[in-house]
């Protein structure tokens, strides 16, 4: 059965959720069902990186959010910081209801849709790359999107990941410093890594 968060057709039955959430200050409305990551909350993890990202300070450009889910980070990071974020992910149940989510809360400056990690953006070069990567599909989707961030950076432009110390944080850490040459830790909280790398 394919009814992971991280394939393209989760073939659980439909039950649907709705629920508020406050994040940066702000009450978003949540449309959930079955087949999405953490679909009864915010999962922590994005909630961490969500307070940690910091887009006053890149240069010019959109901003992409790989594996979006449901919408929380991409939603939030265009409501606040202005910018269009273009908000991907390989499940198409979760695209709906991140699309339904932008209209709940009335963000229009987004452009969601499906792809596989960067098979389909709609971008050449982005300001930012943000993700919390689906580490249930395995060390190589983590790593591909680390990997390929780097190309479809302007120069300045960052990538932003959130990881778990226990779930490849050292091993995503050295693997951003290899690719970058450079990686930061913003951020610890709980046991979750807010790594960030500079394209220079």
């Amino acid at each position: 059965m394919n009814n992971h968060y991280y394939t393209e057709n989760p073939d659980l039955a439909h039950d649907l959720e709705q629920w508020s959430f406050e994040l940066r200050g702000k009450t978003f409305q949540f449309l959930t069902d079955s087949g999405v990551f953490s679909r009864n909350t915010v999962d922590f993890g994005s909630r961490v990186l969500i307070d940690a990202f910091e887009w006053e300070v890149l240069p010019e450009g959109k901003l992409l959010d790989v594996g979006c889910g449901y919408g929380p980070i991409g939603l939030t990071l265009a409501s606040f910081s202005g910018r269009t974020v273009e908000m991907i992910d390989v499940n198409q149940r979760a695209v709906a209801l991140a699309q339904e989510n932008a209209k709940k809360n009335h963000v229009e400056n987004v452009d969601i849709h499906t792809s596989n990690i960067y098979a389909d953006i709609h971008e050449k070069q982005y300001a930012a790359i943000i993700s919390n990567p689906p580490i249930r599909a395995g060390k190589k989707v983590v790593h591909e999107i680390l990997s390929e961030a780097h190309p479809l950076l302007v120069i300045g432009g960052t990538l932003t990941v959130v990881i778990q110390k226990k779930q490849g944080a050292p091993s995503a850490e050295k693997k951003m410093k290899d690719i970058f040459g450079n990686v930061e830790i913003v951020t610890k909280d709980k046991g979750y890594y807010i790594l960030k790398s500079m394209k220079e």
